[in-house]
């Protein structure tokens, strides 16, 4: 039998086999690159974790900011209207210190008080709702009653209280009596 001479594998100078000595360095390459990869990936998803936190303390900050407004806005929403009654109450209280007596003067402070009245609902955009003539609406209108009349069946024939409207929504409905069907 011949004795197969065995050729001895390669040897680092520290006496390790140069065959298992080069995967191992590859498999630490790799390893330090993962590390690496992953610790980069960390910073960055704390980084997003921030903007994220920041962000959502930026939304609660707004919505609380709006709820704020609407607040206030709900409080002082009537400033302006109430800016245009004062001159009325002002009309009304000099009426009401007036000792004169003179019937004539006393209507007339009271008709300027009515138009200073009718302006400032103009301004604070009430609409007065007089439907004589016009067709009954349910949504604006109250039907107290129905009376035989000439007009067509379902039209308004009097008006016992007016009604306002704010925009387009209704304030208070007219108050009406309305023609019977013939």
């Amino acid at each position: 039998m011949e004795e197969q001479k065995q050729t001895p594998s390669p040897t680092t100078p520290a006496g390790e086999d140069v065959s298992t000595a080069a995967p191992a360095q590859a498999e630490t390459a790799a390893v330090e690159d993962v590390a690496a990869q992953l610790a980069a990936l960390e910073t960055k998803a704390r980084e997003h974790y921030d903007l994220f936190l920041r962000a959502a303390a930026e939304c609660e900050n707004i919505r609380r900011r709006a709820q704020e407004e609407v607040a206030k806005a709900h409080k002082f929403a009537i400033e302006n209207f109430a800016d245009h009654l004062l001159p009325v109450m002002d009309s009304l209280e000099a009426a009401l210190s007036d000792g004169s007596g003179d019937i004539a003067k006393l209507r007339e402070g009271v008709e300027l008080t009515a138009r200073q009245l009718s302006n400032a609902f103009e301004k604070g955009k009430i609409l007065e709702l007089n439907p004589v003539g016009e067709k009954f609406d349910p949504h604006r209108h109250q039907a107290i009653s129905m009376v035989a009349s000439e007009q067509e069946a379902n039209t308004v024939v009097t008006v016992l209280q007016r009604g306002y409207l704010i925009g387009d929504r209704v304030l208070r409905p007219a108050l009406v009596i309305v023609s019977a069907p013939k």
